[in-house]
């Protein structure tokens, strides 16, 4: 039930077009994945810093949920990425400020809207049903117990299924706004953005496993 991909691009500052068009790429295949539209998508994710640093100064009111979705869904992503000894959570990494952008958005998709909200709104009352609480007013081992029934959609029961759906949008929802953050960055050690003073060429490993060798490259180029 647990996880830790659209990342920032690098290169001349000269080359736009080609930067450019690598942007566009990646913000497609996202769009697609997501059901939302790529205006939609790209001005979310050119959001992400702005997000990031205004919600240090100040405490975000999300414009799109109501408070206890807001709640139910802080707690949701968290259990989605946790914050462990490498890296923050999803709510350090502003994930949840990064959905309500995206939905608020006018060209926010409506079938993405509902399901999103309808999903929230599952969780609250299969846990009411189960336990008698909210999923934020319930145990952690309660969470816990709902979650790992539409986690893997291979081995959920079939009355899941709305939850599993549910789910593996909220999953892929969390990775994007995760990744798109300067702390998804960090925590996949992206280096980009920074200029090498040094090369030092592709490590060993690597060639080994791919089965070349400068020597063999050298040869190539010289027939």
């Amino acid at each position: 039930m647990n996880h830790r991909d659209p990342l920032p691009m690098t290169g001349d500052p000269n080359d736009v077009s080609r930067r450019d068009a690598i942007k566009a790429f990646s913000i497609i295949g996202i769009a697609g994945a997501l059901d939302v539209s790529v205006p939609s998508l790209e001005r979310a994710l050119t959001g992400m810093s702005a997000l990031e640093a205004a919600s240090q100064q100040q405490a975000y009111v999300p414009r799109f949920f109501a408070a206890q979705e807001w709640r139910t869904l802080r707690t949701l992503v968290d259990y989605i990425i946790p914050r462990d000894a490498k890296s923050g959570s999803a709510t350090d990494a502003k994930v949840p400020e990064f959905m309500d952008w995206l939905l608020a958005d006018r060209e926010a998709s409506e079938n993405q809207k509902v399901a999103v909200r309808g999903g929230l709104h599952w969780l609250d009352l299969e846990s009411r049903d189960r336990f008698n609480a909210t999923f934020v007013g319930a145990t952690d081992a309660q969470r816990r117990q709902i979650l790992d029934d539409i986690a893997w959609p291979a081995k959920a029961r079939p009355e899941m299924s709305q939850g599993v759906a549910f789910f593996t949008r909220m999953r892929d929802l969390t990775a994007s706004g995760f990744y798109s953050s300067q702390l998804g960055w960090k925590d996949l050690q992206y280096s980009g953005n920074a200029m090498s003073t040094r090369w030092d060429g592709c490590p060993q490993p690597v060639l080994d496993r791919l089965g070349v060798s400068y020597d063999l490259m050298k040869t190539k180029a010289g027939q």
